[in-house]
């Protein structure tokens, strides 16, 4: 009887796997393209996101295109945590429900009220609204099992709920110029996935070709095509069986799942904050930085968020609605409100909407989501690391 040799993962294989990676990644990304961009390079930067591509350009494919794939995956996410994962029940929606529902609204609150006698800064109100899910897990995955598991799932539900927030958002207050004939092909289009759902189909390549086609008349509708991404991950089949799904294997949504599992993170988030988080810092100065608009945006992620996510889920906890997170404490809750304030991916995305054809704006957003971010990833994971012990 030969004995099996279990051969070790790779370096990159055990990089790949690791629950901070992602992040770590993204951080990366965003570092080089500051770097870039306040470099010689800068010009030649530019220079390639202008470039045009077919009828768009660079930077115009890695928003419009690229990224409808994270808005699928944050679809199918959402799709199977509501129902069969962590937001199945209404009992676990509550906690990571009201906190996020909280903190949405204070940070819009605080850019709103920083940025109340500029008719054009206002329309950035929502920016600050929205939490890094690779990002914050990845602070949170760094500190290893020091931080409770509860609170891992609390931040990621949290997270999806938050993302779906942004969804609405951008589909209510960041779409204009509606054809409306295109928006009826969307809907025939649509109505082919769901009967394709509705007949058992399992392929998923007639899902994805028909997605193609609606990404052409979501772009061209004037509602941002990125959303078409969330709406083709809505007609993907989950395979339930006894209220749980099914062979995982022939799940079409989880295969899809699996199949962006490595390319959104790894791929199109890095290109996306390499494409958009490079700023130049020439001729920014300290009163620049306390200007109304980069203020909101960084008050509203590191004060708003913090209050409106841990305010939120004491109160829902105090009145006996939800629970503390098991084997968590308040200060450990506490420093997971405070990574919320990572803003980065999403935050960008509604910024670029928010401000479109307005670089100097632009410019603005950037600079707060990178100082609210970081201050809300540094403040975070201080308190997590003084308040938590390593388990052994």
């Amino acid at each position: 009887m030969t004995e099996t040799i279990r051969r070790p993962h790779s370096l990159l294989r055990h990089f790949l796997n690791g629950e901070a990676s992602a992040g770590i990644v993204l951080m990366v990304a965003a570092a080089l393209a500051l770097i870039v961009a306040n470099s010689p390079g800068a010009g030649l930067y530019e220079g390639v996101l202008h470039t045009k591509i077919g009828p768009l350009s660079a930077e115009h494919w890695i928003n419009d295109a690229l990224m409808a794939l994270f808005f699928l995956l944050v679809g199918l996410e959402i799709k199977r945590e509501m129902i069969d994962g962590q937001l199945a029940s209404w009992s676990r929606r509550i906690l990571p429900g009201v906190a996020a529902a909280g903190g949405m609204v204070v940070p819009a609150i605080i850019y709103v009220a920083l940025n109340i006698n500029d008719p054009r800064a206002i329309h950035g109100w929502a920016i600050p609204t929205a939490t890094d899910i690779a990002f914050a897990l990845g602070v949170i995955s760094l500190l290893g099992k020091r931080v409770p598991a509860s609170l891992k799932i609390f931040l990621a539900a949290l997270a999806i709920i938050d993302d779906l927030g942004a969804v609405i958002i951008i589909a209510l207050f960041y779409s204009s110029g509606i054809s409306w004939l295109d928006l009826a092909g969307s809907a025939v289009v649509l109505g082919l996935l769901f009967a394709l759902n509705r007949r058992g189909v399992l392929n998923l390549w007639p899902y994805l070709l028909l997605g193609i086609v609606l990404w052409v008349f979501v772009y061209r509708s004037g509602v941002h095509a990125t959303l078409a991404g969330v709406a083709l991950a809505l007609a993907i089949p989950l395979r339930m069986k006894d209220g749980r799904p099914d062979d995982l294997a022939r799940s079409p949504l989880h295969r899809l799942e699996h199949m962006l599992g490595k390319v959104v993170p790894f791929v199109v988030l890095p290109i996306f904050g390499f494409a958009n988080a490079g700023v130049s810092f020439a001729g920014v100065s300290v009163q620049g930085l306390v200007d109304p608009l980069p203020l909101g945006v960084a008050l509203g992620l590191v004060v708003g968020k913090f209050v409106g996510v841990f305010g939120s889920a004491a109160i829902a906890i105090r009145l006996g609605f939800a629970d503390l997170p098991v084997h968590a404490s308040w200060m450990q809750l506490l420093g997971t409100a405070m990574l919320c304030g990572i803003g980065f991916t999403m935050s960008l995305f509604i910024g670029l909407l928010a401000f479109a054809g307005e670089p100097s704006l632009q410019e603005q957003v950037k600079i707060g989501i990178l100082i609210g971010s970081g201050v809300s990833a540094l403040a975070g994971a201080a308190v997590l690391m003084m308040f938590t012990r390593r388990e052994t």
